[in-house]
């Protein structure tokens, strides 16, 4: 293609980066715990109470979106547009088939079903790129670089990944494949939900041109107004815009838009800050059989020490986590008296917690290592261990969050 939209090749064209991103994720959530919300339309408040109206739209299903609630909506105004069943049971003026259901937000649960997600995204990059990156945005949001991948792969490697995510956390999501972050996480909203979209470093370009300018990385709705007033509607219209004029307009933000127009993004795929912890995962077929379960911990004990090992991370609390089916999740750790390199410990430990769970039918197991430190101290010797705080349980499930959510946890 000639003129203005004429391809523009990023030199890092080679590079194949995912952004994962969960399908109403908190709404997920809630669906794992209650299956019979699957299908309906279903709203999760912020600073909601069950039967009050007061709070803030933190997640709405797509079959809530259907009747015009949104994130951020004011709880008051989605009753409005959708009444809650119970409500509606109870009203003859109301449909109860035109009615919904309301949750409020329980954090600390999404938290563990997000850490199911995160063992699956990371498990699935270590298996096909040793040398991959994953760096978590948020809870329901993730970029991956797994150059090694290679394009002629990167589809089947991405519909693998969503597919384990659903197994094994039980939620779904879209992903969007491209050559830069920017691109693929447009790529990941294209589609949406349980969406797929591949976009290959030729076709960049094409992809982007027709969009509303407000679908693009960093641009949000002020921005893309203020854009129509200069006549700038889509991708297209933006990359053909003198670059020197967006600056004068927006600042540096002008000339980050773009650049993301044209598919040229050079940012790099890293990690936020070193690791706190490091786990393994994984699923087997519902069992109370002691042997495998057994089995696996103690082979998922030595994947996790040999990680530590080779990133360097000594860790002060050991832990195991045991899901039960459908999805109850249960941790238990134990803390050391000094930060360890010694696998045969981790085993020893998480065999010892997990033997709380003798008689359970299980339907995932989980080891972690936590509290990890990277300094060069010396370390604490096996003979000098003690456990000084006793076991620290964290109960069947994280109590429901009440307090200060910010609208940096809406789920969009």
């Amino acid at each position: 293609m000639d003129g203005p939209l004429s391809a523009e090749r990023d030199p890092r064209d080679d590079r194949v980066v995912c952004h994962v991103d969960m399908d109403c994720f908190y709404a997920a959530c809630e669906r794992l715990r209650e299956p019979a919300l699957r299908g309906e339309p279903l709203v999760v408040g912020m600073g909601y109470e069950p039967n009050e109206d007061i709070g803030a739209v933190a997640t709405a299903s797509y079959e809530a979106r259907e009747y015009g609630v949104g994130s951020a909506m004011p709880i008051s105004e989605a009753l409005e547009r959708l009444p809650r069943k119970v409500d509606a049971a109870r009203d003859d003026d109301l449909d109860v088939a035109e009615a919904g259901f309301y949750r409020p937000v329980d954090m600390g649960f999404y938290k563990e079903v997000s850490a199911e997600v995160r063992a699956a995204v990371e498990a699935a990059v270590a298996e096909a790129d040793p040398d991959g990156t994953v760096r978590n945005v948020s809870i329901d949001e993730s970029y991956l670089d797994v150059s090694a991948v290679g394009w002629d792969a990167a589809e089947s490697f991405a519909a693998a990944l969503r597919e384990r995510i659903e197994r094994e956390a039980g939620v779904t999501a879209s992903v969007g494949v491209a050559p830069n972050m920017s691109t693929a996480k447009v790529a990941s909203d294209y589609d949406k939900p349980d969406g797929l979209v591949v976009v290959r470093p030729d076709e960049v370009r094409d992809f982007l041109a027709p969009l509303p300018v407000g679908e693009l990385h960093g641009v949000g709705p002020v921005t893309a107004d203020r854009l129509a007033e200069l006549g700038i509607e889509t991708a297209g219209d933006l990359a053909a815009a003198d670059p020197a004029a967006l600056a004068d307009a927006f600042g540096s933000r002008g000339r980050a838009v773009h650049r993301h127009a044209r598919g040229v993004d050079d940012r790099e795929v890293t990690p936020v800050g070193k690791p706190k912890s490091l786990s393994s995962e994984k699923a087997l077929s519902t069992t109370d059989d002691g042997t495998t379960k057994r089995e696996l911990v103690a082979g998922l004990a030595a994947e996790v020490a040999e990680r530590a090992r080779s990133k360097g991370a000594l860790y002060k609390t050991i832990g195991v986590k045991v899901v039960r089916p459908p999805f109850d999740i249960n941790t238990r750790a134990r803390s050391l008296s000094g930060p360890v390199d010694d696998p045969d410990l981790v085993e020893e430990v998480a065999l010892d917690l997990l033997s709380e769970f003798a008689d359970d039918r299980v339907r995932k197991l989980g080891v972690r290592v936590s509290n990890l430190d990277f300094a060069d101290a010396e370390q604490a010797s096996l003979a000098g261990w003690e456990d000084p705080e006793g076991d620290v349980e964290a109960g069947d499930r994280p109590p429901a969050t009440r307090g200060r959510t910010t609208l940096d946890d809406f789920d969009g």
